[in-house]
């Protein structure tokens, strides 16, 4: 039998945080975080370079679909 890795989720505050993919009008270049509603401080969590980078940080977080903001 094969046993998978569980896949863990961090944990983040939703009343103080929002998940925040921020994009270069420039070079395209995307960086997955989280913006603090407070201060407007953004938390860079990691790169998005494929699909797949972007799927993984919505699995890590437990953030649905449309829960995630764009900003440029």
């Amino acid at each position: 039998m094969f046993f998978r890795k569980k896949q863990e989720t961090y944990p983040y505050d939703r009343e103080k945080e929002k998940p925040v993919i921020r994009s270069s009008i420039c070079t395209g270049e995307k960086t997955a975080g989280f913006r603090d509603l407070r201060t407007g401080k953004f938390t860079e969590v990691m790169p998005i370079r494929t699909p797949e980078d972007l799927e993984m940080f919505r699995n890590r977080y437990g953030i649905g679909g449309d829960d995630i903001a764009v900003e440029y």
